[in-house]
């Protein structure tokens, strides 16, 4: 009995946490609370990183996870520090649509919370972090199917929201005004070439791109041989390079 009360307390100070960062609706869903997630480019979320001369910081995830789960909620705390961007970036990049992506990351990090006891110390937290956020993006992947048929080089507006594109979401203001139109046309390029790849070449190509993932990694991750995903990355880079390129002298004076 007291260690179910103990738990219960655990769990909703670690809901709390997330609340802190997160709007709750009236539904009881957790909801982004602007602007304190946003979306970032891969290289900006490197550059994003907290400081790892901190003591906290030197505690491995897989420590701070096991210490989550008997009862240290600041270890909760630190792990949604760390990974709250990169997963958010992830997901933006899966599902295409900033709000979105925003909905979900909170979604991976309240089945964490609900999972924590189920976690193994032998795992590789991260391993068993993006599972969790892979299968999410197929969960709404599978329920907004049917969405996905618009063209998408055509961003809409829904539910008066903005839906922009990648390359108009992440602009580059030290770039000369022409550069920077190249460069937003070439954005928009690539993600409708990323997002029309197949859907298991897609993700470990995200996962290798985007987190830099160990191929053994993102074998565990989507269940598959090793060899496999080397093959599924082979062939998303050769349908990529065939997509883009008549965009090769762009590439190049952009680089």
């Amino acid at each position: 009995m007291e260690r179910t009360v103990e738990t219960n307390l655990r769990l909703a100070e670690s809901h709390s946490i997330v609340s802190q960062r997160f709007k709750t609706k009236g539904s009881g869903l957790p909801v982004a609370k602007r602007p304190v997630l946003t979306i970032v480019s891969a290289s900006s979320a490197e550059g994003a990183e907290v400081d790892t001369d901190s003591v906290e910081k030197e505690q491995t995830n897989e420590q701070l996870m096991v210490a989550y789960g008997q009862g240290d909620t600041s270890a909760f705390e630190e792990l949604l520090r760390r990974h709250q961007r990169p997963v958010l970036n992830f997901i933006f990049r899966y599902v295409g649509n900033r709000s979105t992506a925003e909905d979900l990351v909170q979604d991976v990090f309240i089945r964490i919370i609900r999972r924590a006891g189920s976690y193994k110390r032998e795992a590789k937290f991260t391993t068993w972090l993006y599972t969790i956020a892979r299968n999410i993006c197929i969960d709404h992947s599978r329920r907004m199917k049917h969405r996905r048929t618009a063209s998408l080089d055509h961003p809409t507006r829904a539910g008066g929201e903005d839906r922009r594109t990648l390359g108009e979401s992440i602009p580059n203001p030290d770039a000369a005004t022409d550069r920077r139109a190249m460069g937003r046309q070439l954005g928009e390029q690539i993600k409708v070439a990323v997002d029309n790849l197949a859907e298991d070449q897609r993700e470990v190509f995200l996962m290798r791109e985007y987190l830099g993932l160990p191929f053994k990694e993102i074998a565990k991750i989507v269940d598959i041989p090793e060899n496999t995903a080397k093959s599924r990355m082979r062939y998303a880079l050769e349908k990529l390079r065939s997509d883009l390129a008549e965009y090769k002298d762009h590439l190049r004076q952009l680089g």
